[in-house]
């Protein structure tokens, strides 16, 4: 399996597993919490139809990559990612987040600049700032997270179920758009990720990424259901919109936050049209 080399800890390598695949322009597919880059099955096959070049990655701390005890902020996911970008030397790469994978797609184009990404796509985004302050008060309360960590403590794989539970609005959607099976295989990728990384990950949740927004200089394709019960639609992808000099709002109605698995027939639309192959928005 191949494996880039991000950093050290103690006598340890800090490796990240990626996928490589097909030729032409580089796509980066860069996956949500807690899970892999195996959760992009439904979008990474039709790009590779459409002759792209298609690079998934497991975050440091989920799927097959090393699971260290520090790092989960984004400016060390962005310096992971840099890395990524660096040692397989993508240029003009088209960058694709999901979610929490959002969050290193925003901050790399603020840290790094565009010199290697032709655009980028945002769907269901951290962004702007999810965290409630007196200068955002449009975000959510901090009492959240916390309870969000405090389950992780207690009982990670019954917190992995109310997540999934959420990720999917199991309630309406469990048997129709998800089925059981790929229901418990979310499950399963998430229990296996790092419990540190778990805990930690709430943590880069609250980063506020207002100050990159400005530095971001390509064009921007936002996709998000507004029934996201993970990402308030209202919080975060209808008002970053307006945040980005040159960007695009899709909203998939009714539509849960899971919307790669629950959603890929809109979803591959979308970013097919946005990235100029109108010619697989139909397939």
């Amino acid at each position: 399996m191949p494996f880039v080399t991000v950093g050290t800890e103690n006598s340890a390598p800090i490796d990240l597993y990626y996928e490589d695949h097909g030729s032409g322009q580089p796509v980066v597919l860069i996956h949500g919490f807690p899970f892999n880059g195996a959760t992009w099955e439904k979008m990474s096959g039709p790009l590779l139809n459409a002759g792209y070049r298609v690079i998934t990655y497991d975050r440091r701390g989920f799927g097959n990559s090393a699971q260290p005890a520090m790092g989960y902020d984004y400016d060390t996911f962005a310096a992971d990612l840099d890395v990524l970008m660096t040692e397989l030397d993508l240029r003009n790469a088209i960058l694709v987040g999901h979610s929490m994978g959002t969050g290193e797609v925003t901050r790399y184009l603020g840290a790094y600049g565009s010199d290697r990404v032709d655009r980028a796509v945002l769907m269901a985004p951290l962004a702007p700032y999810l965290l409630k302050t007196p200068d955002d008060p449009e975000g959510v309360d901090k009492s959240m997270f916390e309870g969000f960590q405090k389950a992780i403590i207690q009982d990670r794989f019954a917190y992995l179920t109310q997540f999934c539970d959420a990720f999917f609005n199991a309630s309406e959607n469990r048997g129709k758009l998800v089925s059981d099976e790929a229901y418990h295989a979310h499950w399963q990728i998430g229990a296996q990720a790092s419990a540190k990384g778990t805990h930690d990950s709430v943590d880069a949740w609250q980063t506020d990424f207002r100050g990159d927004l400005p530095n971001i200089d390509v064009p921007v394709l936002i996709i998000q259901g507004d029934k996201d019960n993970v990402l308030p639609f209202p919080v975060t992808g209808q008002r970053l919109v307006n945040m980005l000099s040159d960007a695009k709002l899709v909203t998939l109605k009714g539509a849960p936050h899971g919307t790669p698995w629950t959603h890929p027939a809109e979803v591959n639309k979308a970013i097919m049209e946005f990235i100029g192959t109108p010619s697989m928005a139909t397939a």
